[in-house]
């Protein structure tokens, strides 16, 4: 199992009983507008929690979902997705309920990502994208001393519009803890 601790949070794995906590920031409009995904129905969430927790078990692990906890409280959901492990690179993503927003929370938790990837999975390359419309997740990657690559046309559709992606990236050498 998976902990990761930051100085205010605790990643851990998805259990089944994080249901509701889950669906709450999954089910808002608002907090899946940059999302191909969502909102979820209750099932869809159903469908997230057993496939994470189904996950956890897989060997070699190549998927780390992973629930975004304050003070013991469920605030939303990560992730570190390794696209080849003989290239050693990987995707962060992140996603918080509405009020946690602007509170260096998504800043801390990419940041745990990104450690957690290259000290513990010995990655090479961390990538992760967004929305350009999504000011505060770029934002979030630049913090974190990520750099643009670019821009991915047409990259994504999201409730039926295509739309266009940021990638950003930090390579090994260039993360300083």
């Amino acid at each position: 199992m998976v902990t990761l601790t930051s100085e205010r949070l605790v990643l851990r794995e998805f259990v089944r009983d994080d249901f509701d906590s889950v669906h709450k920031y999954a089910s808002d409009p608002e907090v899946v507008k940059f999302m191909p995904w969502g909102p979820n129905t209750r099932a869809e969430t159903r469908r997230f929690i057993e496939r994470n927790i189904q996950a956890q078990v897989v060997k070699p692990r190549t998927s780390y979902e992973l629930a975004i906890t304050i003070d013991g409280e469920l605030i939303g959901g990560c992730g570190l997705t390794i696209h080849s492990i003989s290239d050693k690179k990987a995707e962060v993503g992140y996603c918080l309920r509405r009020d946690m927003w602007g509170k260096g929370i998504a800043t801390e938790v990419a940041a745990s990502l990104i450690r957690f990837g290259f000290e513990e999975l010995e990655l090479h390359r961390i990538r992760a994208l967004c929305d350009t419309m999504n000011h505060g997740s770029y934002k979030v990657m630049e913090k974190n001393s990520m750099q643009r690559e670019g821009v991915l046309r047409d990259e994504k559709r999201i409730r039926g519009e295509w739309r266009d992606s940021y990638i950003y990236s930090i390579l090994e050498h260039e993360w300083v803890i």
